[in-house]
C-alpha cells in the first residue's frame, strides 16, 4: 500500500461469513489484525456492514429473507443481494452484527467512515414486501381509494380498486398496464430501499455518531433507486465508476464515455453540495464487459483525475487483490496475480498516488457551476414504462438525450451542476 500512495481501505464488504460464521458465533480475529496494523501505519478505513451479501446459514435457517420474484417464487440463496429488504428477520440480524461492529471498531482511530450494505439494488414481491406496498399506497393516497384510482385513471379496462387487499405488485402474470400503478411500485422501492439502509445504519450512528455513513452508488442504468432520495439519507455520497473505453460497439462506448462519467461525477457533487467520494474503480482490466480490455497506459490517472477534478475526495478501488476465485477473479486491482512490481497496473496506480499526494489543497472544496441540468429519475420511469410513443425497446433514451445536451457544456469546459 506504501508502495502504491494508498493510504485507505475499504474493509469487509462482503464478510458476513467470515465474520459470524454461524448465527450467533462471531470471529473478528482477522478483522481486528487489519485495524491494528492500520492503526500503526496510519492507513484509515472504510468499515463496511456485510448485508450487500447474506450468509448460506441465514437462507437455510430463515427461508423468509430470500426474496420472492415477480413471478412470485421464492429464490435460492445465491448472488448478491438475494435478502428482502422488507424482511424483519434480515433486518434483525443485520441489527445484531451492525452493533458488534459499531461498539468494537467505532471507537477506533483508523475508522473514517462507515460504508453500510453495497450497491442497493433488485426487488422483491413476498407478502411482506405486498403488504408494505399497500401501506405506502395508503399514505401516499390519504388512505382515499378514489384519489389512487383517479391517480391511476384505472376506470379504463376496468381496473378500478375498491379494496387495498385487491393491490399487489406489478407482474408479468398479473398488472402491467396501468402506468401509475407501475410508477407507484418503482416510488415504493426506492422507499423501501431507504428504508432498510436507516434500518442497517441505525446501530452506527447510535454508537458511533460522529462518524459519517455512506451507500455506494452505480452508473447509470443499473439501477431503479431514487439517487436523489437516497443521498439525502447519507453523510457523504459515493459512487462505483466502471466506463467503457476504447473501441467498443455503440455510440456512447469509447471517448463519448467520457461525456456520461463526467455527467453522473456532476450529479453526485450536486447531490449533496459538497465533495462525494469515488468509492470504486477498476485500475486496469473489468471483467463483465463484452471485451475485457486492459486499459491503455496512462488512461487510469485520467479517470482519477477527471473524478477528483469534478468534487471526489478520494480515488478507491475494487479490488486490492485479484481474487484466486469467484466471479471477479479477473476483474481489474492493484495488485495482479503475477508481483506487483512487474505490472503495469500497479506502476500506474503508485503515480496516481503521486500525483493525489500534490493535490491536497483541494480536498474539501467544490465546484461551483453557474449551470443546472435537471435528472429526473421518476421522468425516467415514466417515459420506459409508457406504452408508447416507442415500443422498440425497453430504454427510450432518456439517458442518450441527456448526454446529447450535456455534451456541448463538456466540450467548451462549462461546469455543470445535475440536479
Amino acid at each position: 500500500m506504501k508502495a502504491a500512495g494508498c493510504n485507505t481501505i475499504s474493509l469487509g464488504i462482503f464478510a458476513w461469513t467470515a465474520l459470524e460464521p454461524e448465527e450467533g458465533h462471531f470471529d473478528f480475529s482477522w478483522m481486528d489484525e487489519i485495524f491494528d496494523r492500520c492503526e500503526r501505519n496510519g492507513v484509515r478505513i472504510i468499515l463496511a456492514t456485510p448485508g450487500g451479501a447474506k450468509p448460506a446459514w441465514m437462507a437455510t435457517k430463515y427461508p423468509q429473507t430470500l426474496r420472492v420474484d415477480s413471478y412470485g417464487r421464492r429464490q435460492l440463496w445465491g448472488g448478491r443481494h438475494n435478502h428482502c429488504f422488507t424482511s424483519p428477520k434480515f433486518r434483525d440480524l443485520a441489527r445484531i452484527i451492525n452493533t458488534h461492529l459499531a461498539q468494537r471498531y467505532g471507537q477506533r482511530a483508523p475508522l473514517s467512515m462507515w460504508h453500510v450494505n453495497n450497491e442497493y439494488n433488485g426487488e422483491c414481491h413476498c407478502a411482506l414486501c405486498q403488504a408494505a406496498f399497500r401501506t405506502f399506497l395508503r399514505v401516499r393516497y390519504n388512505d382515499d381509494l378514489d384519489a389512487l384510482n383517479q391517480a391511476w385513471w384505472s376506470a379504463f379496462w376496468s381496473h378500478i380498486i375498491t379494496h387495498w387487499d385487491q393491490i399487489n405488485p406489478p407482474s408479468p402474470i398479473g398488472e402491467e398496464s396501468v402506468h401509475g400503478h407501475t410508477l407507484d411500485w418503482k416510488r415504493f422501492i426506492t422507499h423501501q430501499t431507504i428504508d432498510c439502509f436507516k434500518a442497517e445504519s441505525a446501530p452506527l450512528k447510535q454508537i458511533a455518531p460522529n462518524v459519517p455513513i455512506t451507500t455506494n452508488m452505480m452508473m447509470g442504468g443499473f439501477t431503479d433507486v431514487d439517487y436523489y432520495a437516497l443521498a439525502r439519507a447519507c453523510d457523504v455520497v459515493s459512487w462505483d465508476s466502471y466506463p467503457e473505453y476504447h473501441d467498443r460497439p455503440g455510440a456512447w462506448a469509447g471517448p463519448n464515455n467520457a461525456v456520461w462519467v463526467s455527467f453522473i461525477h456532476s450529479q453526485r457533487r450536486a447531490m449533496l453540495d459538497k465533495p462525494f467520494v469515488l468509492m470504486e474503480c477498476s485500475p486496469g482490466v473489468q471483467n463483465y464487459k463484452a471485451v475485457c480490455k486492459l486499459k491503455r497506459p496512462g488512461l487510469h490517472a485520467v479517470e482519477a483525475l477527471q473524478a477528483v477534478a469534478h468534487g471526489s475526495d478520494a480515488v478507491l478501488y475494487f479490488q486490492w487483490r485479484k481474487s484466486r476465485g469467484g466471479v471477479e477473479k479477473f476483474h481489474g486491482a492493484v495488485v495482479d496475480h503475477y508481483p506487483a512490481e512487474k505490472v503495469r497496473t500497479f506502476r500506474e496506480v503508485a503515480d496516481v498516488g503521486r500525483i493525489l499526494a500534490k493535490l491536497d489543497d483541494v480536498v474539501g472544496t467544490s465546484v461551483q457551476p453557474e449551470v443546472a441540468f435537471i435528472y429526473d429519475y421518476e421522468n425516467r420511469w415514466a417515459l420506459n414504462a409508457a406504452a408508447g410513443p416507442r415500443n422498440d425497446r425497453k430504454d427510450k433514451d432518456y439517458d442518450a438525450v441527456v448526454r446529447e445536451f450535456y455534451t456541448p457544456f463538456w466540450s467548451n469546459g462549462v461546469p455543470v451542476d445535475v440536479i
